[in-house]
């Protein structure tokens, strides 16, 4: 179990195991039945999201020898080839890394050639924008003359970066970040496969804890599962490992602002720091906390965007909460707490700044 990679060990061989992204992997596979597929992609958008495993499932689908429609067989050599990372006509490169001019001359020399095996040579370039200003150029002449064996997948979490001259040759496609739910969908399918036992509130917070990245999913499960070998894997499992505050906290301190208690919410602020809880961490909770009552006081009807998976107690709380301020007092206190987010990196004392942000916004 502690040996695992799990983002790599369920990485999907085939589209139809790909979790998320349905707009993309709808329109590519369209492509491939129709026999017209384009000679470069760029994919952009957050990190964890799936760029290079499309990239990849891509380029295996269109070397296939025996397609089932646009789903590779995954039993064909040059499948089996591309599976196991042998196949040399598949070329991928992390220009974070490999940025010079160098690098893509290299690229350049070989692309030319006809593929060793495979019937088109792919290649898949991470990071794209992180290229010089010389190698993107390079790459651009690439692009504009390219043989018909070749094809380019550009990967990149900052489009705006790329030269417009080289996004204006691609088929852009952008990545979304995946949803709560597909999510949880992935890492269930995982736990079952391992034969993990797992609360689904701990699903939840690793879920919510991911910022829509599939890969920082698998990675927190990961090092759960490296912490807590063979047992069961609750919610609190995960909430100490990645020094999470529980909600519960938040929303006690909340009632204190509700009730412009200072000496009370002072009094519990200080019994937090004494347990041993993450200052920052406790900081950015209540800040992301406070953003979804104002939310709600905007449009209750949004609940459901801004608190997946709760539970109804939870959303039940949160409503009542937010009925509890005004919008202006919510907008403020927000503001007075990322001033003291900010200062307290700087403090003598470290939760001095908190304090004084609490003291000030009962104020108002």
């Amino acid at each position: 179990m502690t040996n695992l990679v799990l983002y790599r060990k369920y990485r999907p061989y085939s589209f139809k195991d790909f979790i998320g992204q349905e707009h993309i992997v709808k329109t590519i596979t369209n492509e491939i039945s129709s026999g017209t597929i384009s000679h470069a992609y760029l994919f952009s958008g957050h990190r964890g999201t799936g760029k290079t495993t499309l990239a990849r499932l891509f380029a295996k689908a269109i070397n296939c020898q025996n397609p089932k429609g646009a789903e590779p067989c995954n039993k064909c050599p040059s499948c089996l080839e591309i599976n196991e990372g042998k196949a040399i006509d598949i070329i991928e490169i992390d220009a974070a890394s490999n940025r010079g001019i160098d690098e893509i001359r290299s690229i350049r020399e070989s692309i030319k050639f006809a593929p060793n095996f495979l019937k088109y040579k792919v290649l898949i370039l991470d990071e794209a924008h992180q290229l010089s200003k010389d190698a993107a150029n390079a790459l651009l002449k690439m692009i504009e003359e390219p043989p018909s064996f070749a094809i380019f997948i550009l990967a990149t979490t900052e489009a705006h970066k790329m030269i417009p001259t080289i996004a204006s040759r691609c088929q852009r496609f952008d990545f979304y970040k995946l949803s709560y739910n597909e999510i949880i969908k992935k890492l269930s399918i995982i736990c079952k496969k391992e034969g993990i036992e797992i609360e689904e509130g701990a699903l939840r917070t690793i879920a919510s804890a991911s910022e829509g990245s599939m890969r920082d999913a698998e990675g927190i499960l990961n090092q759960v599962l490296s912490f807590l070998p063979g047992v069961k894997v609750k919610e609190e499992d995960i909430q100490v490992l990645l020094g999470i505050v529980k909600t519960d906290v938040i929303t006690e301190l909340t009632e204190y602002l509700i009730k412009k208690d200072k000496a009370g919410a002072l009094k519990f602020i200080g019994e937090q720091i004494e347990k041993g809880i993450d200052l920052p961490e406790f900081t950015k909770a209540l800040i992301s906390y406070l953003r979804k009552l104002i939310i709600l006081k905007i449009d209750a009807n949004l609940i459901e965007s801004i608190m997946p998976g709760e539970t109804k107690e939870s959303i039940a709380r949160a409503i009542k909460q937010s009925e509890s301020f005004d919008e202006e007092t919510l907008k403020r206190t927000i503001e007075l707490l990322l001033e003291a987010e900010n200062k307290s990196k700087y403090a003598s004392i470290q939760q001095l700044p908190l304090e004084l942000a609490i003291i000030e916004a009962i104020g108002i």
